[in-house]
């Protein structure tokens, strides 16, 4: 039995598999996705078609041995790893100089100078953490079921639904 954290981990990888293969195929277009345990939403100015090619096609690649196109250098877990180290760097510094809860003005700027480093330093954590908690390429054990589209004013959102297989 598949847990429900498996299936979102499944369907997040197919989604970012299925933006490096639209991003492969169609240079600079605007993507944004959101997974979930049925599937995935997939925000992109193309043509129903074309996603549901593309759905396809990264499923496949992931069975065949490309569990890299899982990890994605734009979700939303690299940018809240960087951001998570840096406001703890900020806030406990901010902790340790501050006397009575009151913080100078410089405390902030002393602040800010540590907060940025481990903001940087930390940007090598996001893909890792991809790879081993929030994305799982391993789809064999599912199926897309169906890949539906609604127009909107600037593109489509398309509505990617998976199961087991």
């Amino acid at each position: 039995m598949t847990s429900i954290i498996d299936s979102t981990r499944k369907n997040h990888a197919l989604e970012h598999a299925t933006m490096r293969v639209l991003a492969e195929h169609y240079k600079g277009v605007r993507m944004m996705g959101h997974s979930n345990l049925c599937g995935f939403v997939l925000v992109a100015d193309l043509p129903t078609e074309i996603v549901t090619e593309a759905v396809l096609e990264a499923k496949r690649r992931l069975e065949n041995g490309e569990p890299d196109l899982a990890v994605h250098p734009n979700c939303g877990t690299n940018l809240a790893v960087s951001s998570l180290a840096g406001s703890a760097a900020a806030f406990s510094l901010l902790g340790l100089l501050g006397s009575k809860g009151k913080n100078a003005w410089w405390h902030y700027l002393i602040a800010s100078i540590f907060a940025v480093p481990a903001f940087l330093l930390a940007k090598p954590l996001g893909p890792k953490l991809q790879k081993t908690l929030t994305t799982d390429p391993h789809t064999q054990d599912m199926v897309v079921r169906m890949v539906t589209s609604q127009k909107t004013t600037n593109g489509f959102i398309h509505f990617i639904r998976t199961g087991l297989g």
